[in-house]
């Protein structure tokens, strides 16, 4: 009779690896990372098509000067920004630290966010295609796929002004339609969300275009069949918040800081 082998032995769980949102030691090493992590979502919303021309920003709030913020500089493309390339700039438009100008009628409603939501730590607001095709309908998002329901009852939909954001006055209006949510269609110009972090900013922004996407494809298709409410708000519950989204958005900055490590610069 022969020997059978032997089992492999389980691994304890808490002995398996499992990455977390960092702890930082000081407002210095807190920034350095909000600024990597910055570079990395502006490189990748270069690569998913998500600039046009001059348009589009992520803010970051600064960790220890709370009403400044760091931003790409105007008129740099997202594919060769570089964390030296970043601007710090006050609520009121003016760059403290860099040498590039700043995108003011862009950062008018990035700032008017930041000052509406001490909770948020940055704001994405770019040209993607599908969310500017949703935005034009002047539709919310469905809840007709899982993903989507992070979003459910937690987006809004502001129809004002349809042109170039110049004054306070509309940068405080598009912060009230926010409100508390964590994205906004902003009809016929495209999407805009927040996080607690970059990561959870872009991965947000990333998942609503998407979103916008396959409900722009189920439409054209025919008759999506909609998730009923109460387990809309339990799929929300579990996939809806900040630190999901950082978790998932993990593969990306791991994709494009193997690939462009210059962006760390």
């Amino acid at each position: 009779m022969t020997n059978q082998p032997q089992a492999p032995t389980p691994i304890p769980t808490d002995q398996l690896r499992f990455t977390m949102p960092p702890q930082h030691a000081s407002p210095e090493d807190e920034r350095r990372h909000r600024k990597e992590r910055l570079a990395a979502a502006l490189r990748l919303f270069g690569r998913f098509g998500y600039e046009e021309g001059v348009a589009g920003h992520i803010t970051v709030r600064d960790p220890e000067f709370t009403d400044c913020y760091w931003v790409n500089p105007f008129g740099m493309p997202f594919g060769h920004i570089t964390v030296s390339d970043l601007l710090l700039v006050n609520q009121a438009g003016q760059v403290v630290e860099g040498r590039c100008h700043v995108n003011q009628a862009a950062f008018v409603v990035h700032s008017s966010v930041h000052q509406a939501r001490p909770d948020v730590v940055a704001v994405a607001h770019s040209r993607s295609v599908h969310g500017r095709a949703l935005a034009a309908l002047g539709e919310p998002l469905e809840p007709i796929t899982q993903e989507v329901c992070a979003f459910f009852e937690d987006h809004g939909v502001y129809a004002g002004s349809t042109g170039v954001v110049v004054d306070e006055e509309e940068g405080r209006a598009i912060a009230t339609a926010l409100g508390g949510h964590k994205g906004l269609i902003l009809r016929n110009r495209g999407l805009l969300t927040v996080g607690d972090s970059v990561d959870a900013a872009a991965w947000w922004f990333i998942t609503m275009e998407r979103a916008a996407q396959v409900q722009l494809t189920a439409k054209a298709s025919g008759k999506p069949v909609p998730i009923d409410r109460a387990d809309a708000l339990r799929t929300r519950e579990q996939l809806g918040n900040d630190l999901v989204a950082w978790i998932n958005y993990q593969p990306l900055y791991l994709q494009i800081t193997r690939a462009e490590p210059d962006l760390l610069s």
